[in-house]
């Protein structure tokens, strides 16, 4: 009867002491999505060839979700019908660009992450508090350099990437990008003629 006790103290201390460290909130960090899939990518394909293109590949994955979701922002807060048009341009390309890229990525055993990065969810929040005209420079600015450094990341995939059909996929989809660049310029200085 003695031992029982003691077991069940012994139990019951070790409870409040894993209930403390979960309310603890220096351990309430939520994972950040892409950081999740850069981990896993890591442990699979640590000094391989292709784990670079793997780094590549969440990036990629990355900037899509960011340019679905703040198109979709885009076609409920943006004034200008232009915005809007940019907008579901860049919603209907980077669904069909992720989709190929998650195909790809489960044959090859990649992870991707399934959310937002926390850097991309700030800016998400940030543009999601601006409504009309305002909203509309912020969106057509942050596609401009949004824009610009994705080019950047695929032209290094396509011309450096270890797996060749990374490689490839990024090589075709660098026309598709630099077109989505002049359009937000475009649309950036029919914005601009409306301030």
């Amino acid at each position: 009867m003695k031992n029982q006790k003691s077991s069940i103290w012994s139990l019951l201390l070790l409870a409040v002491a894993l209930t403390m460290t979960a309310c603890d909130p220096k351990n309430k960090k939520e994972d950040d999505s892409k950081e999740v899939a850069e981990d896993q990518n890591e442990t699979k394909f640590e000094d391989t060839k292709i784990e670079d293109d793997t780094e590549f590949a969440v990036s990629a994955a990355d900037a899509s979700l960011f340019e679905i979701q703040v198109g979709q922002l885009a076609l409920t807060n943006a004034s200008t019908p232009e915005v809007k048009k940019l907008a579901q341009q860049m919603i209907d390309d980077h669904t069909k660009a992720s989709e190929e890229l998650k195909s790809l990525a489960q044959t090859k055993n990649i992870s991707l992450p399934s959310a937002l990065s926390d850097k991309c969810q700030k800016k998400y929040n940030d543009l999601s508090e601006k409504k009309g005209i305002d909203f509309d420079d912020a969106y057509t600015d942050l596609m401009v350099k949004d824009h610009k450094d994705v080019i950047d990341q695929f032209k290094k995939e396509s011309e450096k990437g270890n797996d060749a059909e990374l490689r490839a996929w990024a090589g075709e989809k660098v026309p598709a990008l630099e077109h989505h660049l002049e359009m937000s310029k475009a649309t950036e200085k029919i914005v601009d003629d409306k301030k």
